[in-house]
């Protein structure tokens, strides 16, 4: 795909996305550190309704350590795999504390070494909190950046590392958080709503080009 297609690809989905807010709760970096480990093969609606009440009784790595594995498994029992995140989180409670002052790193290496985070969830911190350019690819940026033809591969680095190439600099703050929205409400896994999509004309899917 052309670079002019592109920008305009990201032009419009800034457009359409830029003034939707994330749709994890979160009021601190520890807070959205927690949602996005908890987020993995859950939905933010789940995860919003189980942190609104563990925020209010523990909402700091020493809190949450204090809680203990088996009460923060109550708070978080209806999101899946719940019994394994409790155990990543009071790990990685400790280890903040043990390591980084109870702060969140501003680091990737540090960020990934904590238990439950992997690339993605380092991403996420790094560009939402601490405001760098770098591109989360989950399942719906995957999909949805094969899909359209900004980028293509089979493994999620390498939709990374081509977005990172490809996307202009004035969109790539933004980009993993548009492409989500537009996987969320327009790209979905099981249709492509192509006859309400905004970029229908941009987008190199079979669909879009009458070649189904």
């Amino acid at each position: 795909m052309n670079v002019t297609r592109i920008h305009q690809i990201f032009s419009r989905l800034k457009f359409l996305y830029s003034m939707l807010n994330m749709e994890l709760t979160y009021a601190s970096p520890f807070e959205l550190l927690i949602a996005v480990m908890l987020s993995a093969q859950s939905t933010d609606k789940k995860v919003n309704e189980a942190t609104s009440k563990l925020f209010l009784i523990a909402n700091t790595p020493q809190t949450l350590l204090e809680m203990g594995e088996a009460n923060l498994k109550e708070y978080i029992k209806m999101i899946g795999l719940h019994n394994i995140k409790a155990a990543n989180i009071i790990k990685t409670c400790s280890l903040l504390l043990e390591h980084h002052g109870g702060e969140v790193p501003h680091d990737r290496v540090a960020l990934e070494e904590l238990p439950g985070v992997g690339r993605k969830t380092a991403s996420i911190i790094l560009n939402m909190v601490f405001g760098e350019l770098t591109v989360a690819v989950d399942t719906h940026v995957f999909r949805v950046s094969n899909r359209i033809g900004i980028a293509s591969g089979n493994k999620v680095r390498d939709i990374e590392e081509c977005l990172s190439k490809i996307t202009p600099v004035e969109f790539k703050k933004d980009a993993h958080h548009w492409l989500v929205m537009h996987g969320r409400h327009v790209c979905q896994a099981r249709q492509a709503h192509c006859s309400n999509c905004q970029i229908q004309d941009l987008c190199e899917y079979p669909v879009s080009l009458n070649l189904v």
